[in-house]
């Protein structure tokens, strides 16, 4: 379940369990993409700040074994509950299911965005 609006995974396809196993080619292309799906996420957002979370091991809370990045987006919080929504945000509070219908939306912005910010990249030679 999403953490906030617009919470968006990076997966590869090539089954990676931890980032330590990924080639170093293999990590620079994920890096790439992780900036791009960032600006892409704040874009479609409108949100300025987030995080990019990735958990390696059973220890560091990898419920999942193959290696993906979270990309969260963080708006701005101005209410007394501030602190508990930062500890909601890495899995020690409730997560909201996100409705089918509010999604759909998003998600197709978050693709526009993707798209337009690998245009503007590439000089009008996008890949996707």
């Amino acid at each position: 379940m999403p953490l906030s609006q617009g919470h968006v995974l990076l997966c590869p396809r090539t089954h990676r369990r931890k980032l330590t196993d990924a080639t170093p080619a293999e990590a620079a292309e994920l890096g790439r993409y992780l900036r791009v799906l960032s600006a892409a996420v704040g874009a479609a957002t409108g949100v300025a700040d987030w995080n990019v979370v990735q958990n390696n091991g059973a220890a560091a809370a990898q419920v999942v074994p193959h290696m993906h990045f979270h990309v969260i987006p963080r708006p701005e919080l101005r209410s007394r509950g501030a602190e508990r929504f930062t500890a909601t945000m890495f899995g020690r509070g409730q997560r909201e299911e996100l409705d089918e219908e509010e999604a759909a939306p998003l998600a197709e912005s978050i693709r526009v965005a993707v798209a337009e910010v690998v245009w503007g990249e590439e000089g009008g030679k996008a890949k996707l």
